[in-house]
Protein backbone atom coordinates (compact mmCIF):
# COMPACT_ATOMS: atom_id res chain seq x y z
CA UNK A 1 0.00 0.00 0.00
CA UNK A 2 1.51 3.53 -0.51
CA UNK A 3 1.01 6.16 1.16
CA UNK A 4 0.13 10.07 0.40
CA UNK A 5 0.04 13.65 1.69
CA UNK A 6 -3.15 15.55 3.63
CA UNK A 7 -2.09 18.90 1.90
CA UNK A 8 -0.88 17.98 -1.45
CA UNK A 9 2.68 17.22 -3.19
CA UNK A 10 5.19 20.33 -3.03
CA UNK A 11 7.09 18.72 -6.11
CA UNK A 12 10.08 18.22 -3.60
CA UNK A 13 8.98 15.03 -1.63
CA UNK A 14 7.59 11.52 -3.63
CA UNK A 15 4.47 11.79 -4.85
CA UNK A 16 3.87 8.48 -2.78
CA UNK A 17 5.64 6.62 -0.73
CA UNK A 18 5.91 3.04 1.18
CA UNK A 19 5.06 2.53 4.88
CA UNK A 20 7.93 2.74 5.87
CA UNK A 21 9.11 5.53 4.81
CA UNK A 22 6.12 6.98 5.96
CA UNK A 23 6.84 6.29 9.32
CA UNK A 24 10.86 6.81 9.14
CA UNK A 25 10.30 10.53 7.88
CA UNK A 26 6.78 11.21 8.94
CA UNK A 27 7.14 15.33 8.01
CA UNK A 28 4.76 15.24 4.65
CA UNK A 29 4.56 18.35 2.54
CA UNK A 30 3.05 21.92 3.48
CA UNK A 31 3.68 20.83 7.08
CA UNK A 32 0.92 18.07 6.37
CA UNK A 33 0.44 14.23 7.32
CA UNK A 34 0.39 10.89 5.67
CA UNK A 35 -2.40 8.59 4.76
CA UNK A 36 -3.34 5.77 3.09
CA UNK A 37 -4.02 5.76 -0.23
CA UNK A 38 -7.38 3.63 -0.14
CA UNK A 39 -8.52 1.52 2.99
CA UNK A 40 -8.77 -2.31 2.86
CA UNK A 41 -12.07 -3.73 3.59
CA UNK A 42 -13.33 -4.64 7.12
CA UNK A 43 -16.27 -5.87 6.03
CA UNK A 44 -18.59 -8.95 7.09
CA UNK A 45 -16.38 -11.39 5.71
CA UNK A 46 -13.42 -10.37 6.89
CA UNK A 47 -15.14 -10.05 10.77
CA UNK A 48 -16.64 -13.34 10.18
CA UNK A 49 -13.35 -15.04 9.35
CA UNK A 50 -12.05 -13.06 12.75
CA UNK A 51 -14.33 -13.85 15.04
CA UNK A 52 -12.10 -17.10 16.62
CA UNK A 53 -9.30 -15.01 16.25
CA UNK A 54 -6.93 -13.99 19.23
CA UNK A 55 -5.62 -10.46 19.22
CA UNK A 56 -2.74 -11.41 18.07
CA UNK A 57 -3.62 -12.98 15.16
CA UNK A 58 -6.35 -9.85 14.44
CA UNK A 59 -3.51 -7.82 14.52
CA UNK A 60 -0.93 -9.78 11.80
CA UNK A 61 -4.25 -9.94 9.57
CA UNK A 62 -5.07 -5.98 10.00
CA UNK A 63 -1.27 -5.46 9.14
CA UNK A 64 -1.62 -8.08 6.16
CA UNK A 65 -4.29 -6.49 4.40
CA UNK A 66 -2.71 -2.87 4.69
CA UNK A 67 -0.16 -4.53 2.62
CA UNK A 68 3.00 -2.84 4.29
CA UNK A 69 6.25 -2.78 3.44
CA UNK A 70 7.50 -4.87 6.33
CA UNK A 71 8.72 -8.49 6.94
CA UNK A 72 6.47 -11.11 8.28
CA UNK A 73 9.34 -12.11 10.87
CA UNK A 74 9.58 -8.51 12.11
CA UNK A 75 5.53 -8.32 12.25
CA UNK A 76 5.69 -11.13 14.34
CA UNK A 77 8.39 -10.40 16.49
CA UNK A 78 6.15 -6.76 16.89
CA UNK A 79 3.02 -8.69 17.76
CA UNK A 80 5.09 -10.41 20.57
CA UNK A 81 5.02 -7.58 22.51
CA UNK A 82 1.67 -7.90 23.84
CA UNK A 83 2.83 -11.46 25.90
CA UNK A 84 4.24 -7.97 28.07
CA UNK A 85 0.82 -7.36 28.74
CA UNK A 86 -1.20 -8.56 32.18
CA UNK A 87 -2.68 -11.42 30.40
CA UNK A 88 -1.07 -12.49 26.98
CA UNK A 89 -4.13 -14.26 25.83
CA UNK A 90 -6.49 -11.40 26.39
CA UNK A 91 -4.78 -8.21 26.35
CA UNK A 92 -7.54 -6.04 25.97
CA UNK A 93 -10.51 -6.66 28.70
CA UNK A 94 -13.69 -5.64 27.44
CA UNK A 95 -16.12 -5.51 30.78
CA UNK A 96 -19.30 -4.60 31.38
CA UNK A 97 -20.59 -1.73 33.01
CA UNK A 98 -24.41 -1.13 32.03
CA UNK A 99 -26.81 -3.51 30.06
CA UNK A 100 -25.80 -2.01 27.16
CA UNK A 101 -22.35 -0.31 27.63
CA UNK A 102 -18.46 -2.17 27.95
CA UNK A 103 -15.73 -1.02 28.81
CA UNK A 104 -12.81 -1.57 26.60
CA UNK A 105 -9.69 -1.32 28.73
CA UNK A 106 -6.78 -0.34 26.64
CA UNK A 107 -4.16 0.24 29.38
CA UNK A 108 -2.65 -3.19 31.03
CA UNK A 109 0.37 -2.71 29.24
CA UNK A 110 3.92 -2.11 30.91
CA UNK A 111 2.84 2.02 31.03
CA UNK A 112 -1.01 1.46 32.34
CA UNK A 113 -2.18 3.69 29.14
CA UNK A 114 -3.73 3.18 25.89
CA UNK A 115 -0.43 4.41 24.79
CA UNK A 116 1.24 1.20 24.76
CA UNK A 117 -1.64 -0.82 22.49
CA UNK A 118 0.34 0.78 19.42
CA UNK A 119 4.10 1.84 20.87
CA UNK A 120 5.05 -1.45 21.90
CA UNK A 121 4.80 -3.04 18.53
CA UNK A 122 5.23 -0.06 16.97
CA UNK A 123 8.21 0.83 18.56
CA UNK A 124 10.11 -2.53 17.66
CA UNK A 125 9.71 -1.80 14.23
CA UNK A 126 10.44 1.39 13.67
CA UNK A 127 13.84 0.24 15.66
CA UNK A 128 14.12 -2.83 13.26
CA UNK A 129 14.00 -0.76 10.17
CA UNK A 130 16.58 1.74 11.39
CA UNK A 131 18.90 -1.33 11.87
CA UNK A 132 18.13 -3.30 8.67
CA UNK A 133 18.58 0.23 7.53
CA UNK A 134 21.81 1.13 9.15
CA UNK A 135 20.53 3.89 10.02
CA UNK A 136 20.83 6.11 13.27
CA UNK A 137 17.83 7.58 14.35
CA UNK A 138 16.48 10.48 16.81
CA UNK A 139 13.04 10.13 17.97
CA UNK A 140 11.51 12.85 19.18
CA UNK A 141 7.44 12.53 21.34
CA UNK A 142 5.99 15.21 22.58
CA UNK A 143 3.59 13.79 24.87
CA UNK A 144 0.02 15.21 27.29
CA UNK A 145 1.28 12.68 29.83
CA UNK A 146 0.45 9.17 28.23
CA UNK A 147 2.60 8.93 24.95
CA UNK A 148 5.91 9.94 26.49
CA UNK A 149 6.51 6.65 29.31
CA UNK A 150 5.54 4.48 26.11
CA UNK A 151 7.83 5.85 23.83
CA UNK A 152 10.35 6.03 26.61
CA UNK A 153 9.63 2.34 27.14
CA UNK A 154 9.45 0.62 23.55
CA UNK A 155 12.77 2.73 22.71
CA UNK A 156 14.98 2.15 25.59
CA UNK A 157 18.33 0.56 24.90
CA UNK A 158 17.25 -0.01 21.46
CA UNK A 159 20.00 0.08 18.98
CA UNK A 160 20.67 3.00 16.46
CA UNK A 161 17.67 4.58 18.00
CA UNK A 162 18.05 7.78 20.43
CA UNK A 163 14.33 9.26 22.31
CA UNK A 164 13.81 12.48 23.16
CA UNK A 165 10.76 13.27 25.33
CA UNK A 166 9.32 16.32 25.74
CA UNK A 167 6.64 17.11 28.66
CA UNK A 168 4.75 20.14 30.01
CA UNK A 169 6.23 20.57 32.87
CA UNK A 170 3.08 20.89 35.63
CA UNK A 171 1.08 19.41 32.95
CA UNK A 172 0.74 15.78 33.43
CA UNK A 173 0.35 13.33 36.95
CA UNK A 174 3.01 12.65 39.24
CA UNK A 175 2.65 9.48 37.92
CA UNK A 176 3.28 9.89 34.66
CA UNK A 177 6.52 12.44 35.01
CA UNK A 178 7.89 9.42 37.54
CA UNK A 179 7.40 7.17 34.60
CA UNK A 180 9.47 9.41 32.02
CA UNK A 181 11.80 11.39 34.70
CA UNK A 182 13.05 7.91 36.27
CA UNK A 183 13.64 6.14 32.92
CA UNK A 184 17.35 4.32 32.90
CA UNK A 185 18.27 4.25 29.31
CA UNK A 186 21.48 5.51 28.13
CA UNK A 187 19.48 6.53 24.88
CA UNK A 188 16.68 8.43 26.77
CA UNK A 189 16.00 12.01 27.18
CA UNK A 190 13.49 13.78 28.74
CA UNK A 191 12.75 17.49 28.67
CA UNK A 192 10.58 19.48 30.91
CA UNK A 193 8.71 22.43 28.61
CA UNK A 194 7.85 25.68 30.52
CA UNK A 195 4.39 25.63 29.31
CA UNK A 196 1.43 23.42 27.77
CA UNK A 197 1.30 20.50 25.51
CA UNK A 198 0.45 22.27 22.38
CA UNK A 199 3.59 24.49 23.34
CA UNK A 200 5.69 21.34 23.19
CA UNK A 201 3.53 19.56 19.88
CA UNK A 202 4.11 22.54 17.97
CA UNK A 203 7.94 22.31 18.86
CA UNK A 204 8.10 19.05 17.66
CA UNK A 205 6.12 19.69 14.47
CA UNK A 206 8.38 22.73 13.91
CA UNK A 207 11.61 20.68 14.40
CA UNK A 208 10.06 17.49 11.98
CA UNK A 209 9.94 20.57 9.33
CA UNK A 210 13.03 22.39 9.84
CA UNK A 211 15.44 22.14 7.12
CA UNK A 212 18.14 23.49 9.73
CA UNK A 213 17.82 20.83 12.04
CA UNK A 214 17.74 18.20 9.97
CA UNK A 215 20.76 19.43 7.96
CA UNK A 216 22.36 19.75 11.83
CA UNK A 217 21.32 15.58 12.41
CA UNK A 218 23.02 15.21 8.78
CA UNK A 219 26.29 16.44 10.15
CA UNK A 220 25.81 13.98 13.06
CA UNK A 221 24.79 11.03 10.46
CA UNK A 222 21.59 10.86 12.04
CA UNK A 223 17.89 11.29 10.59
CA UNK A 224 14.77 12.64 12.15
CA UNK A 225 11.13 10.47 13.32
CA UNK A 226 8.57 11.31 15.81
CA UNK A 227 6.46 8.35 17.76
CA UNK A 228 3.55 10.84 18.60
CA UNK A 229 0.26 10.51 16.56
CA UNK A 230 1.42 12.80 13.64
CA UNK A 231 3.41 9.11 12.77
CA UNK A 232 0.68 6.69 10.79
CA UNK A 233 2.57 4.00 12.51
CA UNK A 234 0.48 4.79 15.53
CA UNK A 235 -2.69 5.20 13.83
CA UNK A 236 -2.10 1.84 11.64
CA UNK A 237 -2.28 -0.08 15.45
CA UNK A 238 -4.91 1.98 16.82
CA UNK A 239 -7.24 0.69 14.06
CA UNK A 240 -6.94 -2.81 15.43
CA UNK A 241 -8.51 -2.40 18.82
CA UNK A 242 -12.03 -0.88 17.53
CA UNK A 243 -12.22 -4.12 15.38
CA UNK A 244 -11.60 -6.19 18.39
CA UNK A 245 -14.18 -4.57 20.24
CA UNK A 246 -16.63 -4.92 17.66
CA UNK A 247 -15.63 -8.92 17.76
CA UNK A 248 -15.61 -9.24 21.43
CA UNK A 249 -19.03 -8.04 21.15
CA UNK A 250 -20.07 -11.07 18.85
CA UNK A 251 -18.24 -13.19 21.12
CA UNK A 252 -20.10 -12.37 23.97
CA UNK A 253 -23.19 -12.59 22.06
CA UNK A 254 -24.51 -9.94 22.94
CA UNK A 255 -24.57 -8.27 19.31
CA UNK A 256 -24.52 -10.61 15.85
CA UNK A 257 -21.90 -9.68 12.95
CA UNK A 258 -23.39 -7.29 11.00
CA UNK A 259 -25.27 -5.17 14.10
CA UNK A 260 -24.42 -1.40 14.72
CA UNK A 261 -22.73 -0.43 17.62
CA UNK A 262 -21.76 2.90 19.40
CA UNK A 263 -18.09 3.79 20.29
CA UNK A 264 -17.51 6.35 22.84
CA UNK A 265 -13.70 7.62 22.62
CA UNK A 266 -12.15 10.63 24.97
CA UNK A 267 -10.27 12.68 22.60
CA UNK A 268 -7.28 14.93 23.09
CA UNK A 269 -5.51 14.50 19.77
CA UNK A 270 -8.02 12.72 17.84
CA UNK A 271 -5.60 9.39 17.15
CA UNK A 272 -8.18 7.25 19.01
CA UNK A 273 -10.98 8.32 17.30
CA UNK A 274 -8.91 8.47 13.83
CA UNK A 275 -8.51 4.94 13.90
CA UNK A 276 -12.12 4.13 14.89
CA UNK A 277 -12.94 6.38 12.19
CA UNK A 278 -11.28 4.13 9.92
CA UNK A 279 -12.54 1.18 10.95
CA UNK A 280 -16.28 2.38 10.50
CA UNK A 281 -15.16 3.60 6.84
CA UNK A 282 -13.33 0.59 6.51
CA UNK A 283 -16.96 -1.54 6.83
CA UNK A 284 -16.90 -2.18 10.80
CA UNK A 285 -20.53 -1.77 11.46
CA UNK A 286 -20.19 1.78 14.06
CA UNK A 287 -23.55 3.69 13.91
CA UNK A 288 -21.39 6.99 14.98
CA UNK A 289 -18.42 7.54 16.99
CA UNK A 290 -19.32 10.42 19.72
CA UNK A 291 -16.71 12.33 20.90
CA UNK A 292 -16.11 12.95 24.32
CA UNK A 293 -13.73 15.89 25.91
CA UNK A 294 -12.91 17.62 28.65
CA UNK A 295 -13.79 21.58 28.96
CA UNK A 296 -11.02 22.01 26.60
CA UNK A 297 -13.63 20.92 24.26
CA UNK A 298 -12.65 22.66 21.04
CA UNK A 299 -13.75 19.08 19.32
CA UNK A 300 -16.72 19.38 20.35
CA UNK A 301 -17.65 23.13 18.52
CA UNK A 302 -15.66 21.62 15.29
CA UNK A 303 -18.11 18.86 15.29
CA UNK A 304 -21.18 20.13 16.23
CA UNK A 305 -20.84 23.66 15.02
CA UNK A 306 -17.87 23.10 11.92
CA UNK A 307 -15.82 26.32 13.79
CA UNK A 308 -12.52 25.80 15.07
CA UNK A 309 -11.55 28.85 16.60
CA UNK A 310 -8.32 29.37 18.62
CA UNK A 311 -8.86 32.96 18.98
CA UNK A 312 -10.68 33.19 21.96
CA UNK A 313 -9.05 30.38 24.06
CA UNK A 314 -6.79 29.48 26.17
CA UNK A 315 -5.81 25.91 27.27
CA UNK A 316 -7.20 25.22 30.94
CA UNK A 317 -5.11 22.59 33.05
CA UNK A 318 -8.21 19.60 34.15
CA UNK A 319 -8.27 16.48 36.45
CA UNK A 320 -8.03 15.07 32.76
CA UNK A 321 -4.52 15.63 31.55
CA UNK A 322 -4.00 14.09 28.72
CA UNK A 323 -6.92 15.76 27.06
CA UNK A 324 -5.54 19.07 27.69
CA UNK A 325 -4.98 19.90 23.85
CA UNK A 326 -6.41 22.37 21.45
CA UNK A 327 -4.49 21.69 18.46
CA UNK A 328 -5.56 18.22 17.61
CA UNK A 329 -3.41 17.04 15.35
CA UNK A 330 -5.48 14.58 14.10
CA UNK A 331 -8.72 16.48 13.02
CA UNK A 332 -6.64 16.57 9.75
CA UNK A 333 -6.47 13.03 8.77
CA UNK A 334 -10.32 12.95 8.91
CA UNK A 335 -10.72 16.24 6.85
CA UNK A 336 -8.34 15.09 4.54
CA UNK A 337 -10.62 11.90 3.67
CA UNK A 338 -13.73 13.96 3.26
CA UNK A 339 -12.57 17.30 1.46
CA UNK A 340 -9.28 16.70 -0.15
CA UNK A 341 -6.02 18.07 -0.48
CA UNK A 342 -6.75 21.46 -1.78
CA UNK A 343 -9.35 21.97 1.11
CA UNK A 344 -7.11 20.47 3.88
CA UNK A 345 -4.30 22.96 2.96
CA UNK A 346 -6.73 25.62 3.14
CA UNK A 347 -8.20 25.35 6.38
CA UNK A 348 -5.08 24.79 8.03
CA UNK A 349 -3.72 27.59 6.36
CA UNK A 350 -6.50 29.97 7.99
CA UNK A 351 -5.80 27.72 11.46
CA UNK A 352 -2.13 29.23 11.12
CA UNK A 353 -1.82 32.19 9.97
CA UNK A 354 -5.79 32.89 11.25
CA UNK A 355 -5.95 31.21 14.67
CA UNK A 356 -9.41 29.52 13.13
CA UNK A 357 -11.45 27.90 10.42
CA UNK A 358 -14.92 27.94 9.36
CA UNK A 359 -16.13 24.67 7.32
CA UNK A 360 -19.36 25.30 5.10
CA UNK A 361 -22.79 24.14 6.34
CA UNK A 362 -22.88 20.72 3.89
CA UNK A 363 -18.65 19.96 5.56
CA UNK A 364 -20.14 20.12 8.85
CA UNK A 365 -23.13 17.81 8.18
CA UNK A 366 -20.06 15.26 6.13
CA UNK A 367 -18.53 15.25 9.88
CA UNK A 368 -21.89 14.54 11.66
CA UNK A 369 -22.59 11.89 9.73
CA UNK A 370 -19.87 9.88 11.33
CA UNK A 371 -19.33 11.98 14.76
CA UNK A 372 -21.08 13.61 17.63
CA UNK A 373 -19.82 14.94 20.87
CA UNK A 374 -20.19 16.60 24.02
CA UNK A 375 -17.82 17.62 27.15
CA UNK A 376 -17.54 17.41 30.78
CA UNK A 377 -16.33 19.25 33.59
CA UNK A 378 -13.74 17.93 36.41
CA UNK A 379 -17.14 18.06 38.82
CA UNK A 380 -19.33 15.81 36.17
CA UNK A 381 -16.05 13.76 36.45
CA UNK A 382 -15.72 13.60 39.54
CA UNK A 383 -19.43 12.24 40.22
CA UNK A 384 -19.03 9.82 37.69
CA UNK A 385 -15.92 8.26 38.91
CA UNK A 386 -17.67 8.30 42.60
CA UNK A 387 -21.12 6.93 40.92
CA UNK A 388 -19.25 3.34 39.52
CA UNK A 389 -16.52 2.92 42.23
CA UNK A 390 -19.91 2.19 44.67
CA UNK A 391 -20.27 0.14 41.97
CA UNK A 392 -17.24 -1.83 42.27
CA UNK A 393 -15.78 -0.16 39.00
CA UNK A 394 -12.72 2.32 39.16
CA UNK A 395 -12.83 4.82 36.20
CA UNK A 396 -9.58 7.11 35.52
CA UNK A 397 -10.80 11.12 34.40
CA UNK A 398 -10.33 10.54 30.70
CA UNK A 399 -12.68 7.45 30.98
CA UNK A 400 -14.93 9.28 33.07
CA UNK A 401 -16.21 12.09 30.49
CA UNK A 402 -17.71 8.70 28.08
CA UNK A 403 -20.45 8.55 30.50
CA UNK A 404 -21.79 12.02 29.36
CA UNK A 405 -21.69 11.16 25.98
CA UNK A 406 -22.46 7.49 26.36
CA UNK A 407 -25.98 9.20 28.36
CA UNK A 408 -26.61 11.94 25.82
CA UNK A 409 -25.56 11.43 22.23
CA UNK A 410 -26.60 8.10 21.36
CA UNK A 411 -30.12 8.64 19.15
CA UNK A 412 -30.67 4.58 19.31
CA UNK A 413 -30.29 2.72 22.23
CA UNK A 414 -27.27 0.38 20.76
CA UNK A 415 -24.85 -1.12 22.37
CA UNK A 416 -21.69 0.83 23.15
CA UNK A 417 -18.13 0.68 23.46
CA UNK A 418 -16.49 3.27 25.64
CA UNK A 419 -12.34 3.63 25.73
CA UNK A 420 -10.33 3.17 29.01
CA UNK A 421 -7.09 4.89 28.29
CA UNK A 422 -5.40 4.88 31.52
CA UNK A 423 -5.51 3.02 34.07
CA UNK A 424 -6.84 4.83 37.85
CA UNK A 425 -3.43 4.12 39.50
CA UNK A 426 -2.01 7.61 37.21
CA UNK A 427 -4.62 9.61 38.56
CA UNK A 428 -5.03 8.44 41.70
CA UNK A 429 -5.40 11.61 43.72
CA UNK A 430 -8.19 12.86 41.58
CA UNK A 431 -9.96 9.40 42.23
CA UNK A 432 -9.00 9.31 46.08
CA UNK A 433 -11.24 13.50 45.99
CA UNK A 434 -14.19 11.46 43.84
CA UNK A 435 -14.77 9.16 46.33
CA UNK A 436 -14.35 12.22 49.31
CA UNK A 437 -10.88 11.38 50.45
CA UNK A 438 -8.33 14.03 50.22
CA UNK A 439 -4.43 12.99 49.75
CA UNK A 440 -1.42 14.30 50.66
CA UNK A 441 -0.06 13.39 47.39
CA UNK A 442 0.36 10.19 44.97
CA UNK A 443 1.55 7.68 47.63
CA UNK A 444 -1.25 7.88 50.06
CA UNK A 445 -3.75 8.45 47.46
CA UNK A 446 -2.94 4.79 45.78
CA UNK A 447 -2.70 3.50 49.18
CA UNK A 448 -5.96 4.90 50.35
CA UNK A 449 -7.62 3.75 47.47
CA UNK A 450 -6.08 0.39 47.15
CA UNK A 451 -7.09 -0.43 50.70
CA UNK A 452 -10.75 1.50 50.80
CA UNK A 453 -11.85 -0.14 46.75
CA UNK A 454 -9.84 -3.55 47.89
CA UNK A 455 -7.70 -2.92 44.45
CA UNK A 456 -4.13 -3.93 43.94
CA UNK A 457 -1.36 -1.29 42.75
CA UNK A 458 0.85 -3.36 39.45
CA UNK A 459 4.31 -3.13 40.56
CA UNK A 460 5.49 -1.23 38.01
CA UNK A 461 3.79 2.00 39.68
CA UNK A 462 4.45 1.18 43.20
CA UNK A 463 7.60 0.63 42.45
CA UNK A 464 8.10 3.91 41.07
CA UNK A 465 8.32 6.02 44.12
CA UNK A 466 11.28 4.20 44.71
CA UNK A 467 13.27 5.04 41.49
CA UNK A 468 15.75 7.63 40.94
CA UNK A 469 15.41 10.89 39.51
CA UNK A 470 17.57 10.78 36.27
CA UNK A 471 15.55 13.53 33.90
CA UNK A 472 15.70 16.89 35.38
CA UNK A 473 15.71 19.39 32.39
CA UNK A 474 13.35 22.13 32.52
CA UNK A 475 13.22 24.66 29.43
CA UNK A 476 11.76 27.60 27.63
CA UNK A 477 10.12 25.97 24.29
CA UNK A 478 12.88 28.26 22.49
CA UNK A 479 15.74 25.71 24.02
CA UNK A 480 14.18 22.58 22.66
CA UNK A 481 16.41 22.41 19.78
CA UNK A 482 19.72 23.37 21.71
CA UNK A 483 18.99 21.09 24.84
CA UNK A 484 18.19 18.05 21.99
CA UNK A 485 21.58 18.72 20.45
CA UNK A 486 23.73 18.79 23.61
CA UNK A 487 21.90 15.55 24.23
CA UNK A 488 22.84 14.35 20.69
Amino acid sequence: MQFIETRGNDGKKAKKVNFSDAILSPSASFGGLYVPEELPAFDRAFLDRHLGSSYKELAGAVLQAFGIDIDSSTIQAALERYDLFDDPSDPVPLVQIEEDCFVSELFHGPTRAFKDMALQPFGYILSKLAQQRGERYLIMAATSGDTGPATLETFKNQPNIQVACLYPDGGTSDVQRLQMVTEEGQNLKVIGVKGNFDDTQSSLKALLASKDFHDELALRDIKLSAANSVNFGRILFQIIYHIHSYLELARKGVIKIGDAIYLVVPSGNFGNALGAYYAKKAGVPIRKILIASNINNILTDWITSGVYDLTHRSLIRTESPAMDILKSSNIERVMFDKFGAERTKELFESLESEGKFVLTEEEAAQLREDFDATFSSDTEGEEVIALYANRGYLLDPHTATCLKAYRDLRVEQLPTVIYSTAEWTKFSPTIAKALGHRAEGDIEALKWISENQRVAIPPMVSGLFEKTIRHTIIVDKDSIKEEMLKFL
